[in-house]
Formats: structure tokens, sequence, C-alpha cells
């Protein structure tokens, strides 16, 4: 049996988040598992797991939309979890809407302190996850794919999160400014615009080169046979930004960055946006045994190679930082046929990592007795489950 994970959850407490008016739960277990009928708040628990590290967690969601809803009104809430790090050091972060702020500003809170920034919690924790909606991944849009890749980076290179809303801010202001120009004729002063180009140029070039080693350590670590009984994915990256990083010292890259956004300001202030940049980068997936684009893969096979991708990174982040990220797991078994299923199970009880998974049916997970704590959902209410003793 594998050790103990270096990251783990040991206790979660919930306040008026979603569906849950109070929760307080105790995980004993490096597999935790979470049975209900839909409906019963299961992913609702694992957002609120995935909200105690940096970003917006796994659907996504704007503030506002977090709390339980009374009266027609979110109420104020808040989420907080206990960790216990590579030391055996337990240490608190929380996280909700401030006692009487407005419901859309969300603050985050270290041992009690406040924290700065949300890349100082990527500094502490790390998250990845799976859900029913991902299984759209290879259909939707590109974004959709680069904020995957982004927490996937998050988790091997926490300033990542600095660099990416560094960039998302310079140009956000970018565009701002050609929009003032583009709709009341005002000319931003050059200065300011070559500011912000360059700020965009240092910060999107730091980020555009962390994608790319990561695709290049995940795609090493893939074909290194971690993946088992799951296709291994390979992965690459459409960027010119990092296909420039593959040719050019990264000061040049930058040097040409600014001068390509300095002779598009036009172009851009007519679109209204930036056209070019990493913001635009694409993460794409092959079925590697197949050759195939995973776009042209049968859905049972798609969600074999996500999970594939999950797992090796589990595996690289742990050989890499000390402690493997989360693994929050909705629905997984949906898809996976039954031999898939336990060549699952068989890779969590190997890995180095904690792992939450949910499911409508709590007889899928039979193979984990004895190896899994094991809960049963119902609104507002979650129990033990005694036909899952805690290991």
């Amino acid at each position: 049996m594998a050790p103990p994970p270096a990251l783990s959850l040991t206790r979660l407490m919930l306040r008026d988040f979603r569906s849950w008016p109070d929760l307080k739960v105790p995980f004993q277990a490096r597999i935790v598992l979470v049975a209900g009928p839909n409906g019963a708040g299961k992913t609702n628990l694992l957002e609120a797991i995935s909200l105690l590290g940096p970003g917006r967690g796994l659907r996504g969601a704007r503030t506002a939309e977090l709390g339980r809803q009374q009266g027609g009104a979110p109420l104020p809430w808040a989420a907080a979890g206990r960790f216990c790090d590579t030391t055996g050091t337990e240490f608190d972060i929380g996280t909700g809407t401030p006692d009487g702020g407005p419901p859309e500003r969300r603050i985050f809170r270290l041992e009690g302190s406040p924290i700065r920034t949300q890349a100082d919690l990527a500094e502490r924790v790390a998250a990845v996850w799976l859900t029913p909606q991902m299984d759209r991944l290879f259909q939707d849009g590109a974004g959709d794919r680069r904020r995957f890749l982004d927490r996937l980076v998050w988790a091997l290179e926490p300033h990542h999160a600095r660099e990416v809303a560094a960039y998302d801010n310079a140009m956000a202001q970018r565009n701002r400014l050609l929009a003032q120009e583009r709709r009341e004729g005002l000319r931003p002063d050059p200065a300011w615009l070559a500011g912000l180009e360059d700020a965009m140029a240092c910060h999107g070039v730091a980020a555009a080169a962390s994608r790319r080693g990561l695709v290049g350590r995940l795609n090493a670590t893939l074909s290194g046979g971690v993946t088992g009984a799951f296709p291994a994915a390979r992965l690459g990256l459409q960027c010119p930004v990092a296909a420039a990083l593959a040719e050019s010292p990264a000061l040049a890259v930058e040097d040409r960055l600014r001068a390509d956004w300095a002779a598009a300001r036009g172009r851009d202030a007519a679109a209204g946006a930036t056209l070019s940049g990493p913001h635009r980068a694409d993460l794409l997936f092959t079925h590697a045994p197949k050759d195939l684009p995973a776009a042209l893969c049968s859905t049972g096979e798609q969600k074999a190679l996500l999970v594939a991708v999950v797992l090796a990174h589990a595996t690289l982040i742990a050989g890499a930082r000390g402690f493997a990220p989360l693994l929050l797991l909705d629905e997984v078994a949906a898809h996976l046929d039954a031999p898939r299923r336990e060549a699952l199970f068989e890779a969590l009880v190997g890995l180095p990592a904690q792992a939450f998974l949910t499911g409508t049916d709590a007889a899928v997970f039979a193979p984990l007795r004895g190896v899994a704590q094991a809960f049963r959902a119902a609104p507002g209410q979650l129990v033990a489950d005694t036909d899952f003793p805690v290991p």
C-alpha cells in the first residue's frame, strides 16, 4: 500500500455554501467516496474543496453565485479546510464572503490572517479535477482547454498564477484604452500603451514558457507507462509564443511581441480585443496508441485520456514538489467500463495523493472497501457509510 499523501485535507467546514447550510466533516483516508442521488450536493462538496486553492473552482462560478439562496438572494458563505503538509504540520485555509461585505467579493485567510494574493495559496495547496462537464473539453473552445492546462501548471509552478493574472490585467487595461479611442476618439498616451504591452510581453512569455515546460514534462511522464490500463495521451501546445521560445531566447520573443502589439493597435481597437498573444493558446490531445485526435475518439476513450493525464500529472507533481495535488473526481466512473474502473481504483491506491470521488451508486466503489472512507449524501446531510469501514 502507498504511503500517506504528503498533502491531505483532514477536515472541511461549510456554512451556507450552495446547498449546504452547515457542515463539519473529518477526512481520515487517502481515498474519500461520496455517494448519493442527483441533487444531494456531491458536486457542491467538491467545488468547496476546489475553492480552497487558487482560481474560481471547478465550476468557474462567480462569488455571488456560491451562497445558499434564501428569499431569492444569496447568503454570506464560508468554506474552510484543515490541511496536513509534507512535514505533518497542520494549517487552515478559509475563503468566503466578508462579514457585512458585498456578495460578489471573496476573501481568503491562511491561519486566520488575510492572504495577499491567490498565488500565495498555490504555494501551499493544489487541486486538479475531472467533472462530467469536462467530457466536452475536446469539443469546447480553446479557453476551456487552456484553463485546464493552467491548473495543471499551477500545481508545478505556483508563480504561474501570478504571471497569468498579471498578463490578463495588463491586457484588459490595453483593451479598455483602445476601446476608449474607438468610442470617444480619445487617443491614449502611446507611452502608457507601450508600458502595458511591455508588461504583457514579460508576463505572457513567462506564462507560455511554463505551459510549454509542463506539456513537455507531462508527455515524458505519460510515455513512461504510468497510466496502466488507460491509453497514454500525447499533448501538444498550439501557441506561437511557445513555439518561438523553442528557437529564440525569451528576451527576443518579448521584443517581437511588443513590436507586434504596437503595430496591431488599430486592428485590435477595431476588433475590441487583443487578437494575438499567449491568451489564445490551445492544448491539443492525441490518443497516442491510435495516433488519433481526441476529438475523434469515443466518449469512453476521451474520458480515459483525461484520467490518464490526471494520473500522470499527480505522479509528476509528487516527484517534483514532494506532494501530489488533491484529486477531485466527480462522477468519474461514468463512461468507464468495469475493467477501467477497477484500473482507476488500483491506480488511486498506488498514488501518493488524496482523492475524492463521487457517484450515484455506492456499489460501483465496492473494490475500495477497506481502503476508502465513504459517506452517503442527502440534501444538507453527509453521513458515514457503514458498508465501508474506515481504514
